[in-house]
């Protein structure tokens, strides 16, 4: 039996998920859900247990088979998280959500699913880097977090896109990201048919078979290249008209063209958030057009984007949605650049990259439930944070909204402060058990 009592605040917190677990394996979840907050180093099984004062638990293993062993479906943890996201920071208006891929830097002979791929973060235009990991593709959704005062990126569904080479020794069809993308995007329109939904993607997600496959469920915006073939629509087939019926309609200029034509029509506009500035003065051109390649095709609408400074080159945007307002389209694409401050983020506060699991299963569910645990700290700490809690600064630092780690600090000072209920609240002094002074010490004292 595990001797470890969950908090009550941990067991409300969680209650929406709890029905997807069994009784012996909700325990387990709740004791690494908590060792995964509190521990400050590594997040390991083992790292979890010491922080929680359970080193000498002769059922260790109990815990590692709720990664590698125990039945749950995380699918169905994704779908009750988006909706508690949703509930909390969007509760009317478009869903605005990112997609992008990331990749977790691990070795092994044992990890069969990794493979070598580029390095995102520390490539460059002009300088190649390449790296041995998994690659995961993870959808989140980016609300404006009121307390924040920004747009934040929260993980709810993440999956493995393991490399070709895998595929090919396992025996298994090698699927593209975009197949995986439009599974997830599919998947998503499921879970919420009554919302309006908008993807913002990078140009990884520019294709044409992607983007028709999902547009008559939700929007998709991406960039789009200047040289891209662009047409009107096909002309309305006659009554009596012989021949095969056409495709397309006459070609239009490239984006490229129209960036140097006098006669293309430009919108000033300002936007607030450009690259974290607070304004950025942009021209903007739009039409619509059908992005046509033989045998395949897909009706956008294209916004072109000029740096009124001459700062940031010309870059090219496109939408499914034909109505949509060029304006709308732009502020909803910068939200995209939360994604990759929630990557750094994990990796720096949540341990993504440390944990050791060797097994496919384990592998396959750690990572999304470390990212998924972002998600789910950002929405406990919102009925703190929300009632104007200010962040912890010093003389030298001066901080005016709170960052992820001062989520993490009051979901973790939430969790500390259950253990010391048992003393009198209106005295200085504060009698703190044996056991948990213990803990304390370790937690200081021993690296993880």
């Amino acid at each position: 039996m595990i001797s470890f009592a969950p908090a009550p605040v941990l067991l409300r917190w969680f209650a929406p998920f709890a029905s997807a677990f069994t009784a012996p394996t909700l325990r387990g979840v709740l004791v690494l859900i908590a060792g995964a907050i509190l521990t400050p180093g590594r997040r390991t099984v083992t790292a979890a247990l010491s922080i929680l004062g359970l080193r000498e638990i002769a059922t260790f293993t109990t815990f590692h088979r709720v990664l590698n062993r125990n039945r749950w479906a995380p699918r169905d943890l994704a779908g009750r998280l988006l909706h508690q996201l949703v509930g909390a920071f969007v509760p009317a208006g478009p869903v605005v959500m990112a997609i992008d891929e990331t990749i977790e830097r691990r070795w092994g002979a044992r990890i069969r699913a990794r493979g070598i791929y580029r390095d995102p973060v520390r490539s460059s235009h002009g300088h190649f880097v390449k790296t041995s990991g998994l690659r995961w593709i993870s959808l989140m959704l980016v609300p404006p977090i009121p307390w924040a005062g920004r747009v934040w990126a929260l993980p709810f569904l993440t999956v493995l896109a393991p490399s070709e080479r895998y595929a090919r020794e396992s025996g298994q069809r090698h699927k593209l990201l975009t197949d995986w993308a439009r599974q997830m995007l599919l998947q998503v329109a499921r879970w919420l048919p009554e919302r309006q939904i908008i993807v913002v993607a990078d140009m990884s997600y520019a294709a044409i078979e992607l983007l028709a496959a999902v547009r008559r469920h939700l929007t998709v915006i991406t960039r789009l290249r200047l040289d891209a073939r662009l047409f009107d629509p096909p002309p309305v087939r006659q009554p009596g008209q012989r021949g095969r019926p056409r495709v397309s309609g006459p070609r239009q200029p490239t984006l490229a063209q129209r960036l140097t034509n006098p006669a293309t029509r430009w919108r000033r506009v300002t936007l607030s958030h450009w690259y974290g500035e607070q304004d950025r003065g942009l021209a903007i051109a739009s039409g619509t057009a059908l992005w046509y390649h033989p045998g395949k095709s897909v009706p956008i609408r294209w916004v072109l984007v000029r740096d009124l400074a001459g700062e940031v080159e010309p870059q090219a945007l496109l939408c499914t949605d034909l109505a949509a307002d060029p304006v709308e389209v732009l502020t909803w694409f910068v939200r995209r650049w939360s994604v990759e401050v929630t990557f750094a983020e994990v990796r720096r506060h949540l341990g993504v990259e440390t944990q050791r699991q060797w097994s496919d299963r384990a592998i396959a569910r750690t990572t999304p439930a470390l990212l998924g645990l972002f998600s789910l700290v950002t929405v406990w700490a919102d009925e703190v944070l929300n009632a104007g809690w200010k962040p912890r600064c010093a003389a030298w630092y001066v901080k005016s909204h709170p960052t992820f780690s001062d989520a993490l600090a009051v979901v973790r000072a939430k969790l500390w402060r259950a253990s010391f209920e048992m003393s009198r609240q209106d005295r200085e002094q504060v009698k703190i058990p044996r056991a948990l002074l213990d803990r304390l010490t370790e937690a200081a004292c021993f690296p993880t």
